[in-house]
Protein backbone atom coordinates (compact mmCIF):
# COMPACT_ATOMS: atom_id res chain seq x y z
CA UNK A 1 0.00 0.00 0.00
CA UNK A 2 1.27 3.40 -0.92
CA UNK A 3 2.50 6.00 1.88
CA UNK A 4 1.21 9.47 1.77
CA UNK A 5 3.85 11.14 0.08
CA UNK A 6 3.97 14.84 0.58
CA UNK A 7 5.28 17.81 -1.65
CA UNK A 8 7.57 19.97 0.65
CA UNK A 9 7.57 22.54 -2.57
CA UNK A 10 4.37 23.24 -1.55
CA UNK A 11 3.74 22.76 2.16
CA UNK A 12 5.34 25.26 4.16
CA UNK A 13 8.07 25.87 2.04
CA UNK A 14 9.24 28.37 -0.35
CA UNK A 15 8.50 28.57 -3.72
CA UNK A 16 11.45 29.57 -6.09
CA UNK A 17 9.53 32.13 -8.02
CA UNK A 18 9.60 36.60 -8.56
CA UNK A 19 7.33 37.55 -5.77
CA UNK A 20 4.71 40.42 -6.94
CA UNK A 21 5.49 43.97 -5.60
CA UNK A 22 3.60 45.38 -2.36
CA UNK A 23 0.26 47.13 -3.16
CA UNK A 24 1.28 51.44 -3.27
CA UNK A 25 -1.62 51.82 -0.74
CA UNK A 26 -1.82 49.77 2.61
CA UNK A 27 -5.45 49.51 3.06
CA UNK A 28 -6.02 47.46 6.69
CA UNK A 29 -3.88 45.02 8.91
CA UNK A 30 -5.74 42.11 10.61
CA UNK A 31 -5.15 40.11 13.36
CA UNK A 32 -6.88 36.63 14.04
CA UNK A 33 -6.26 34.49 17.23
CA UNK A 34 -6.69 31.36 17.00
CA UNK A 35 -6.17 29.22 20.28
CA UNK A 36 -6.03 25.40 18.87
CA UNK A 37 -5.09 23.38 21.85
CA UNK A 38 -7.11 20.44 20.08
CA UNK A 39 -7.80 19.05 16.38
CA UNK A 40 -7.73 21.71 13.47
CA UNK A 41 -11.44 23.20 13.03
CA UNK A 42 -10.19 26.68 14.68
CA UNK A 43 -6.57 26.65 12.30
CA UNK A 44 -8.80 26.01 9.04
CA UNK A 45 -11.81 28.29 9.67
CA UNK A 46 -9.22 30.92 10.58
CA UNK A 47 -7.24 30.32 7.28
CA UNK A 48 -10.38 30.45 5.32
CA UNK A 49 -11.59 33.89 6.65
CA UNK A 50 -8.13 35.48 6.45
CA UNK A 51 -7.52 34.41 3.13
CA UNK A 52 -11.24 35.76 1.66
CA UNK A 53 -10.51 39.34 3.88
CA UNK A 54 -6.93 39.42 2.21
CA UNK A 55 -7.73 37.92 -1.22
CA UNK A 56 -11.11 40.47 -1.36
CA UNK A 57 -9.21 43.84 -0.66
CA UNK A 58 -6.25 45.37 -1.98
CA UNK A 59 -3.89 46.18 0.65
CA UNK A 60 -5.15 44.20 3.83
CA UNK A 61 -2.40 42.10 5.64
CA UNK A 62 -3.69 39.27 7.72
CA UNK A 63 -2.10 37.40 10.74
CA UNK A 64 -2.71 34.41 12.26
CA UNK A 65 -1.73 33.65 16.19
CA UNK A 66 -2.12 30.06 16.29
CA UNK A 67 -1.02 26.83 18.56
CA UNK A 68 -1.23 24.24 16.42
CA UNK A 69 1.53 22.73 15.90
CA UNK A 70 0.85 21.35 11.75
CA UNK A 71 0.31 25.34 10.38
CA UNK A 72 3.24 24.98 8.74
CA UNK A 73 1.39 22.33 6.60
CA UNK A 74 -0.84 24.71 5.24
CA UNK A 75 -0.71 27.37 2.59
CA UNK A 76 -2.43 30.83 3.26
CA UNK A 77 -2.80 33.51 0.25
CA UNK A 78 -0.99 37.04 -0.12
CA UNK A 79 -0.99 39.18 2.46
CA UNK A 80 -1.38 36.07 5.12
CA UNK A 81 1.30 35.01 7.44
CA UNK A 82 0.95 33.81 10.80
CA UNK A 83 2.72 33.65 14.55
CA UNK A 84 3.04 30.28 16.29
CA UNK A 85 2.74 29.97 19.67
CA UNK A 86 3.85 27.26 22.30
CA UNK A 87 1.96 24.82 21.58
CA UNK A 88 -0.09 22.80 24.44
CA UNK A 89 -2.41 19.49 24.84
CA UNK A 90 -5.15 18.59 26.10
CA UNK A 91 -4.75 15.37 28.28
CA UNK A 92 -7.51 12.74 28.70
CA UNK A 93 -8.54 13.70 32.74
CA UNK A 94 -9.26 17.48 31.11
CA UNK A 95 -5.87 18.66 32.52
CA UNK A 96 -3.35 20.27 29.83
CA UNK A 97 0.42 19.85 29.30
CA UNK A 98 2.92 22.00 27.20
CA UNK A 99 3.10 19.86 23.44
CA UNK A 100 6.74 20.41 23.37
CA UNK A 101 8.53 22.20 25.99
CA UNK A 102 9.51 20.73 29.26
CA UNK A 103 8.03 23.56 31.70
CA UNK A 104 4.95 23.73 33.42
CA UNK A 105 1.19 24.82 31.85
CA UNK A 106 1.40 28.27 33.75
CA UNK A 107 4.53 28.77 32.28
CA UNK A 108 3.81 27.57 29.13
CA UNK A 109 0.42 30.13 29.49
CA UNK A 110 2.41 32.69 30.33
CA UNK A 111 4.76 32.87 27.67
CA UNK A 112 2.22 32.47 25.09
CA UNK A 113 0.39 35.38 26.51
CA UNK A 114 3.35 37.81 26.31
CA UNK A 115 4.05 36.66 22.68
CA UNK A 116 0.40 37.35 21.77
CA UNK A 117 0.77 40.73 23.63
CA UNK A 118 3.76 41.94 21.93
CA UNK A 119 2.30 40.86 18.83
CA UNK A 120 -0.75 42.95 19.14
CA UNK A 121 1.20 45.75 20.25
CA UNK A 122 3.77 45.62 17.15
CA UNK A 123 1.32 44.78 14.81
CA UNK A 124 -1.34 47.61 15.33
CA UNK A 125 -3.97 45.60 13.75
CA UNK A 126 -7.37 47.74 12.81
CA UNK A 127 -9.54 44.37 12.80
CA UNK A 128 -8.79 41.35 15.54
CA UNK A 129 -11.44 38.88 15.22
CA UNK A 130 -11.02 35.91 18.17
CA UNK A 131 -12.17 32.78 17.20
CA UNK A 132 -14.73 31.25 20.03
CA UNK A 133 -12.65 31.67 22.96
CA UNK A 134 -13.44 35.33 24.06
CA UNK A 135 -10.67 35.11 26.60
CA UNK A 136 -8.44 32.56 25.04
CA UNK A 137 -6.99 29.84 26.49
CA UNK A 138 -6.80 30.34 30.38
CA UNK A 139 -7.48 33.70 29.46
CA UNK A 140 -4.37 34.53 27.73
CA UNK A 141 -5.51 37.22 25.45
CA UNK A 142 -6.58 39.74 28.62
CA UNK A 143 -3.60 41.66 28.22
CA UNK A 144 -4.01 41.68 24.15
CA UNK A 145 -7.30 42.56 24.58
CA UNK A 146 -6.37 45.72 26.78
CA UNK A 147 -3.92 47.06 24.22
CA UNK A 148 -6.10 46.61 20.97
CA UNK A 149 -8.81 48.25 22.71
CA UNK A 150 -6.44 50.72 23.85
CA UNK A 151 -5.27 51.50 20.38
CA UNK A 152 -8.49 52.00 18.77
CA UNK A 153 -8.63 48.19 16.99
CA UNK A 154 -12.45 47.02 16.44
CA UNK A 155 -12.92 43.51 18.33
CA UNK A 156 -14.59 40.57 16.58
CA UNK A 157 -15.65 37.53 18.51
CA UNK A 158 -16.21 34.79 15.62
CA UNK A 159 -17.89 31.31 17.28
CA UNK A 160 -19.18 28.46 15.32
CA UNK A 161 -22.92 27.26 14.74
CA UNK A 162 -22.79 25.34 17.84
CA UNK A 163 -20.67 25.11 20.87
CA UNK A 164 -22.50 22.86 23.53
CA UNK A 165 -25.58 22.24 25.18
CA UNK A 166 -26.59 24.77 27.00
CA UNK A 167 -26.29 23.23 30.46
CA UNK A 168 -21.95 22.94 29.76
CA UNK A 169 -22.48 25.94 28.29
CA UNK A 170 -23.21 28.41 30.71
CA UNK A 171 -21.32 27.30 33.36
CA UNK A 172 -18.27 27.04 31.44
CA UNK A 173 -18.72 30.84 30.50
CA UNK A 174 -19.50 31.99 33.70
CA UNK A 175 -15.72 30.28 34.78
CA UNK A 176 -14.14 31.85 32.25
CA UNK A 177 -15.29 35.17 32.46
CA UNK A 178 -16.72 34.93 28.68
CA UNK A 179 -20.03 36.98 29.43
CA UNK A 180 -18.17 39.94 31.04
CA UNK A 181 -15.21 40.00 27.88
CA UNK A 182 -18.55 40.18 25.77
CA UNK A 183 -19.86 43.33 27.18
CA UNK A 184 -16.33 45.01 27.96
CA UNK A 185 -14.44 44.26 24.99
CA UNK A 186 -16.39 43.19 22.00
CA UNK A 187 -17.90 45.21 19.00
CA UNK A 188 -19.58 42.31 17.21
CA UNK A 189 -20.16 39.04 17.58
CA UNK A 190 -19.90 37.06 14.48
CA UNK A 191 -21.96 33.33 14.41
CA UNK A 192 -20.88 31.03 11.96
CA UNK A 193 -23.85 29.54 10.31
CA UNK A 194 -27.58 30.25 10.72
CA UNK A 195 -30.02 31.42 13.25
CA UNK A 196 -32.64 29.01 11.95
CA UNK A 197 -30.50 26.50 12.38
CA UNK A 198 -29.12 26.99 15.71
CA UNK A 199 -28.94 29.62 18.31
CA UNK A 200 -25.42 28.82 19.74
CA UNK A 201 -25.76 31.97 22.71
CA UNK A 202 -28.94 31.47 23.06
CA UNK A 203 -29.01 30.06 26.39
CA UNK A 204 -26.43 32.76 28.01
CA UNK A 205 -27.68 35.79 29.95
CA UNK A 206 -27.13 38.85 27.24
CA UNK A 207 -27.67 42.13 27.61
CA UNK A 208 -30.32 43.51 24.61
CA UNK A 209 -27.11 45.41 23.95
CA UNK A 210 -25.14 42.59 23.27
CA UNK A 211 -27.65 40.65 21.50
CA UNK A 212 -27.75 43.55 19.04
CA UNK A 213 -24.07 42.94 18.15
CA UNK A 214 -24.91 39.40 16.96
CA UNK A 215 -24.58 38.77 13.32
CA UNK A 216 -25.42 35.47 11.71
CA UNK A 217 -22.95 34.90 8.52
CA UNK A 218 -24.14 31.43 7.05
CA UNK A 219 -21.48 28.75 6.41
CA UNK A 220 -18.18 29.25 5.47
CA UNK A 221 -18.28 28.16 2.08
CA UNK A 222 -14.93 25.89 0.92
CA UNK A 223 -12.91 26.30 -2.65
CA UNK A 224 -10.69 24.18 -4.25
CA UNK A 225 -7.01 24.41 -3.38
CA UNK A 226 -4.64 25.21 -6.77
CA UNK A 227 -2.85 21.42 -6.32
CA UNK A 228 -2.65 18.31 -4.76
CA UNK A 229 -0.42 18.28 -1.83
CA UNK A 230 0.07 14.57 -1.92
CA UNK A 231 1.58 13.44 -5.57
CA UNK A 232 -0.09 9.65 -5.33
CA UNK A 233 -3.33 8.69 -4.10
CA UNK A 234 -4.07 5.34 -3.40
CA UNK A 235 -5.35 2.67 -6.39
CA UNK A 236 -8.77 2.41 -5.20
CA UNK A 237 -9.16 6.77 -5.70
CA UNK A 238 -9.17 5.71 -9.23
CA UNK A 239 -12.56 4.35 -8.79
CA UNK A 240 -15.69 5.29 -6.91
CA UNK A 241 -14.67 5.27 -3.38
CA UNK A 242 -16.01 6.59 0.27
CA UNK A 243 -13.78 9.18 1.77
CA UNK A 244 -13.81 8.85 6.13
CA UNK A 245 -11.97 11.65 7.52
CA UNK A 246 -12.18 12.05 11.41
CA UNK A 247 -10.47 15.55 11.01
CA UNK A 248 -7.55 16.29 13.22
CA UNK A 249 -7.99 12.57 14.20
CA UNK A 250 -7.30 12.84 17.81
CA UNK A 251 -10.36 11.35 18.94
CA UNK A 252 -11.33 9.89 15.84
CA UNK A 253 -10.56 6.10 16.57
CA UNK A 254 -13.78 4.57 17.13
CA UNK A 255 -15.28 6.03 14.14
CA UNK A 256 -12.31 4.47 12.34
CA UNK A 257 -12.84 1.02 14.38
CA UNK A 258 -16.30 1.02 13.24
CA UNK A 259 -15.59 1.39 9.59
CA UNK A 260 -13.17 -1.49 9.17
CA UNK A 261 -15.19 -3.51 11.11
CA UNK A 262 -17.93 -2.74 8.67
CA UNK A 263 -15.43 -3.88 5.74
CA UNK A 264 -14.35 -6.90 7.84
CA UNK A 265 -17.61 -8.11 8.09
CA UNK A 266 -20.08 -10.65 6.32
CA UNK A 267 -22.06 -7.39 5.46
CA UNK A 268 -18.93 -5.89 3.97
CA UNK A 269 -20.15 -2.60 1.77
CA UNK A 270 -19.90 -2.29 -2.27
CA UNK A 271 -17.80 0.57 -2.46
CA UNK A 272 -14.56 1.07 -1.64
CA UNK A 273 -13.46 3.40 1.48
CA UNK A 274 -10.30 5.28 2.10
CA UNK A 275 -9.66 6.35 5.59
CA UNK A 276 -7.58 9.55 6.53
CA UNK A 277 -6.24 9.23 9.74
CA UNK A 278 -5.40 12.97 10.74
CA UNK A 279 -2.07 14.70 12.04
CA UNK A 280 -3.17 13.79 15.74
CA UNK A 281 -4.17 10.32 15.67
CA UNK A 282 -2.18 7.60 18.70
CA UNK A 283 0.24 6.22 16.66
CA UNK A 284 -0.08 2.81 18.28
CA UNK A 285 -3.53 2.72 17.56
CA UNK A 286 -2.72 3.65 13.78
CA UNK A 287 -0.18 1.00 13.47
CA UNK A 288 -3.27 -1.29 14.45
CA UNK A 289 -5.71 0.05 12.20
CA UNK A 290 -2.97 0.09 9.05
CA UNK A 291 -2.77 -3.80 9.91
CA UNK A 292 -6.30 -4.19 9.49
CA UNK A 293 -7.04 -1.91 6.50
CA UNK A 294 -3.53 -3.78 4.64
CA UNK A 295 -5.63 -7.07 4.64
CA UNK A 296 -8.47 -5.87 3.26
CA UNK A 297 -8.40 -5.07 -0.91
CA UNK A 298 -11.41 -2.61 -0.04
CA UNK A 299 -9.73 -0.19 2.28
CA UNK A 300 -6.93 2.25 2.38
CA UNK A 301 -5.54 4.87 4.22
CA UNK A 302 -3.29 7.85 4.43
CA UNK A 303 -1.49 9.92 7.29
CA UNK A 304 -2.93 13.49 6.50
CA UNK A 305 -3.32 15.90 3.54
CA UNK A 306 -3.13 19.16 4.20
CA UNK A 307 -5.66 20.07 0.62
CA UNK A 308 -8.36 17.66 2.16
CA UNK A 309 -10.66 19.01 -0.31
CA UNK A 310 -8.94 17.79 -3.38
CA UNK A 311 -9.60 14.63 -2.19
CA UNK A 312 -13.42 15.00 -0.83
CA UNK A 313 -13.87 16.64 -4.39
CA UNK A 314 -13.07 13.34 -5.92
CA UNK A 315 -15.11 11.13 -3.51
CA UNK A 316 -18.61 9.77 -4.39
CA UNK A 317 -19.57 10.19 -0.69
CA UNK A 318 -18.03 11.11 2.75
CA UNK A 319 -18.37 9.53 6.12
CA UNK A 320 -17.02 11.81 8.93
CA UNK A 321 -17.42 12.53 12.61
CA UNK A 322 -19.04 15.96 12.05
CA UNK A 323 -16.84 18.80 13.04
CA UNK A 324 -17.40 22.31 11.75
CA UNK A 325 -15.04 22.52 9.04
CA UNK A 326 -16.32 19.31 7.46
CA UNK A 327 -19.50 20.08 7.73
CA UNK A 328 -18.74 23.27 5.60
CA UNK A 329 -16.76 20.80 3.08
CA UNK A 330 -19.10 18.68 2.61
CA UNK A 331 -22.03 21.05 1.89
CA UNK A 332 -19.56 23.45 -0.70
CA UNK A 333 -18.50 20.02 -2.30
CA UNK A 334 -22.06 19.01 -2.28
CA UNK A 335 -21.33 15.78 -1.30
CA UNK A 336 -24.02 12.34 0.40
CA UNK A 337 -22.69 12.36 3.70
CA UNK A 338 -23.04 9.97 6.48
CA UNK A 339 -22.29 11.87 9.93
CA UNK A 340 -21.18 9.87 13.20
CA UNK A 341 -20.62 12.48 15.87
CA UNK A 342 -18.75 12.69 19.08
CA UNK A 343 -20.78 12.52 22.08
CA UNK A 344 -17.85 13.47 25.01
CA UNK A 345 -17.22 15.72 25.89
CA UNK A 346 -19.03 18.31 23.82
CA UNK A 347 -22.35 17.49 22.71
CA UNK A 348 -21.47 20.34 20.17
CA UNK A 349 -21.06 17.27 16.86
CA UNK A 350 -24.29 15.56 17.75
CA UNK A 351 -26.57 18.65 18.09
CA UNK A 352 -24.92 20.13 14.66
CA UNK A 353 -25.71 16.72 13.19
CA UNK A 354 -29.19 16.48 14.55
CA UNK A 355 -30.39 19.61 13.21
CA UNK A 356 -28.22 18.90 9.78
CA UNK A 357 -30.31 15.44 9.72
CA UNK A 358 -33.62 17.05 10.66
CA UNK A 359 -33.10 19.63 7.39
CA UNK A 360 -32.20 16.49 5.04
CA UNK A 361 -28.64 17.87 4.56
CA UNK A 362 -26.90 14.53 5.56
CA UNK A 363 -27.66 11.63 7.73
CA UNK A 364 -26.37 10.70 11.09
CA UNK A 365 -25.56 7.42 12.78
CA UNK A 366 -24.69 7.90 16.75
CA UNK A 367 -21.40 6.19 18.31
CA UNK A 368 -22.05 2.82 20.30
CA UNK A 369 -26.01 2.68 18.43
CA UNK A 370 -25.33 -0.28 15.93
CA UNK A 371 -23.35 -3.07 14.97
CA UNK A 372 -20.89 -3.20 12.12
CA UNK A 373 -23.94 -4.10 9.77
CA UNK A 374 -24.98 -1.32 10.49
CA UNK A 375 -22.77 0.69 9.88
CA UNK A 376 -22.09 -1.10 6.34
CA UNK A 377 -25.97 -0.89 5.65
CA UNK A 378 -25.26 2.75 6.38
CA UNK A 379 -22.54 3.30 3.89
CA UNK A 380 -24.24 1.25 0.98
CA UNK A 381 -27.44 4.01 1.44
CA UNK A 382 -25.26 6.88 0.79
CA UNK A 383 -25.17 5.63 -2.93
CA UNK A 384 -29.03 6.57 -3.09
CA UNK A 385 -28.67 9.48 -0.35
CA UNK A 386 -29.05 12.96 -1.33
CA UNK A 387 -26.95 15.44 -1.92
CA UNK A 388 -27.18 18.64 0.10
CA UNK A 389 -27.73 20.80 -2.77
CA UNK A 390 -31.35 19.27 -3.14
CA UNK A 391 -32.21 21.00 -0.08
CA UNK A 392 -32.80 24.04 -0.53
CA UNK A 393 -31.69 26.14 2.78
CA UNK A 394 -31.57 30.22 2.32
CA UNK A 395 -28.07 31.55 2.67
CA UNK A 396 -27.18 28.65 4.05
CA UNK A 397 -23.15 29.28 2.54
CA UNK A 398 -22.94 32.97 2.47
CA UNK A 399 -20.47 33.24 5.30
CA UNK A 400 -17.41 34.88 3.67
CA UNK A 401 -19.77 36.65 1.42
CA UNK A 402 -21.53 37.91 4.45
CA UNK A 403 -17.86 38.67 6.05
CA UNK A 404 -16.72 40.74 3.28
CA UNK A 405 -19.42 42.56 2.71
CA UNK A 406 -19.58 43.82 6.44
CA UNK A 407 -15.70 44.10 5.97
CA UNK A 408 -16.04 46.15 3.12
CA UNK A 409 -18.76 48.56 5.31
CA UNK A 410 -16.34 48.78 7.93
CA UNK A 411 -13.43 49.90 5.39
CA UNK A 412 -15.85 52.62 3.40
CA UNK A 413 -15.97 53.92 7.03
CA UNK A 414 -12.95 54.55 8.35
CA UNK A 415 -10.53 57.50 6.85
CA UNK A 416 -9.06 57.42 3.41
CA UNK A 417 -6.12 54.99 3.69
CA UNK A 418 -2.39 55.86 3.86
CA UNK A 419 -0.04 55.44 1.10
CA UNK A 420 3.12 53.96 2.26
CA UNK A 421 4.93 53.45 -1.31
CA UNK A 422 5.39 54.15 -4.86
CA UNK A 423 4.51 51.35 -6.37
CA UNK A 424 6.57 49.98 -9.14
CA UNK A 425 6.53 51.52 -12.46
Amino acid sequence: MPAAVFDDEHIGGLVDQQLPAPPAVERARVLIYSHDTFGLGHLRRSRAIANALAGGTAGVSVVIISGSPVIGNFEFGSGVDHVRVPGVVKLRNGDYRSLNLNIGIEETTNLRAAIIAQTAQSFRPDLVIIDKEPTGFRGEILPALNILKRNGARLVLGIRDVMDEPAALKPEWERKGGLEALSTYYDEIWVYGLQQFYEPLACLPLSEEVRQRILYTGYLRRGLPREASITSYPRITRGPFVLVTTGGGGDGEDLIDWTISAYESEACPDIPALIVFGPFINREQRRGFMARIAKHPKLAAISFDSKLELLMNRASAVVAMGGYNTFCEVLSLDKPTLIVPRTTPRLEQYIRAAQAERLGLIRMLVQGSGTAKAMADAINDLASQKRPSEVFVPGLLDGLDVIGRRFGDWLAERPEPVVTHQAAE
